[in-house]
């Protein structure tokens, strides 16, 4: 069967926005395929950065004068962006902080936040196959509360075996009364998988605290703090379309205490939230929906052709590799191997044809793929004749 065609206004609607991304346009003979690691930013966010720069430049919440005072405002108007754009209908019982990133973010949450609330033998879950980045903050804080002789348990978040997904059912088997915190992901950074997370909170209850690595999500599918149901979001700006350095940590103020970062707030990076205050705005316009459509269709035609060259090995869930299939949730990330060829040589391969993907282990956990593998991640400026020249590509390699 051939992958499902992309109906011609949603081609339209992509070639419009693809226009309008200065470094994709400016190179045709390269195809960018790693937005996973970051994304390219559109001619609006550019615009906003130069404004900002030659317009109100200024440290914000430190001066009286008038670009200070725009400065100021253009941080506090952000933070209530960022929570409108996660769908947060009630934005007075929660905080939005920022950061350089999703990184900084959970580890802001491990270490202001997470001591105060657990208790000695108090149990946390970790996903220790997912991005190191959440997983190495919550065992940092589980050895800080040692030394205060608070002894907590690390309990493995379970997977399906060979799909990477979470296995929920063992996940409400292993969660108790003690189970007070769970670190989970939206989207997998490796297998492209929605890791359903309203399952998780149904398989914890209703009174643990969760937190969402939703870097690969916010930006490229719609979120929805309402219906996730969750404690905690942090994500990166620069996945998302902003700069590098920016980032957020959104927190409902409901299960344990307020979130409060610690220490002595300095300068943020202004020209950083700038461009988030962009980008939003921008993907708002654009339609996070249809970015959505976009890329999963992609990432279908990719998984359709990859299906009949057997050469290669696919990694995740096998149900969602067909164009046909009732579960196909690969939210624009396509991560595969060689059966022959060494994933760090295919990579160089690709590259020489004009394809830009990363070829390594992705910073996965202990408990993640051992062997390096090839990923595809896609955005709204990617296009059917790129995955069809890629495909191209590796049926040559056969």
């Amino acid at each position: 069967m051939t992958a499902p065609a992309i109906p011609d206004d949603l081609r339209q609607w992509q070639q419009a926005l693809r226009a309008q991304f200065p470094i994709v346009t400016g190179h045709p003979e390269l195809a960018y395929l790693d937005s996973a690691a970051t994304a390219q930013k559109p001619q609006a966010v550019l615009d906003a950065v130069q404004t900002y720069l030659t317009t109100s430049n200024a440290n914000a919440a430190r001066g009286t004068y008038t670009w200070a005072n725009r400065t100021t405002e253009l941080v506090e108007r952000t933070r209530e962006r960022v929570a409108r754009f996660l769908g947060d209908h009630q934005p007075e019982r929660s905080a939005v902080h920022f950061t350089s990133g999703t990184t900084e973010g959970l580890r802001t949450v491990a270490r202001d936040w997470l001591p105060g609330f657990l208790r000695d033998g108090d149990e946390i879950v970790v996903p220790d196959a997912d991005h190191q980045a959440n997983i190495a903050p919550w065992l940092e804080a589980q050895r800080l509360l040692a030394r205060e002789g608070v002894h907590i348990r690390v309990v493995p978040m379970p997977y399906q075996s060979g799909s990477g997904d979470y296995d929920h059912r063992a996940l409400a088997e292993r969660a108790g009364p003690r189970t007070r915190f769970v670190a989970t992901t939206h989207v997998h950074h490796v297998y492209g998988g929605d890791m359903n997370v309203q399952r998780i909170r149904r398989a914890v209850g209703p009174d643990a605290v969760i937190c969402l690595d939703a870097a690969q999500s916010v930006g490229h599918l719609p979120v929805s703090v309402a219906e996730l149901d969750v404690d905690f979001v942090v994500f990166s700006g620069h996945k998302a379309l902003a700069l590098p350095g920016s980032g957020a940590v959104w927190a409902r103020q409901e299960r344990g205490p307020a979130f409060t970062p610690g220490g002595w707030s300095g300068t943020p990076n202004t020209v950083g939230i700038a461009s988030l205050e962009a980008a939003l705005d921008w993907l708002d316009t654009a339609g996070v929906e249809r970015v959505e459509r976009w890329t999963v269709a992609l990432a279908a035609r990719l998984t359709e052709g990859l299906r009949h060259l057997d050469a290669y090995e696919i990694l995740g869930c096998p149900l969602s590799l067909a164009a046909d299939s009732t579960v196909q949730r690969r939210q624009g990330i396509v991560t595969l191997r060689h059966r022959a060829i060494d994933s760090g040589d295919l990579g160089f391969i690709l590259f020489s044809h004009g394809f830009m993907v990363r070829s390594d282990n992705h910073c996965q956990g202990d408990a993640g793929e051992k062997t390096g593998s090839v990923r595809v991640s896609l955005h709204a400026y990617n296009t059917v004749e790129e995955i069809d020249r890629l495909l191209s590509v590796l049926a040559s390699l056969q």
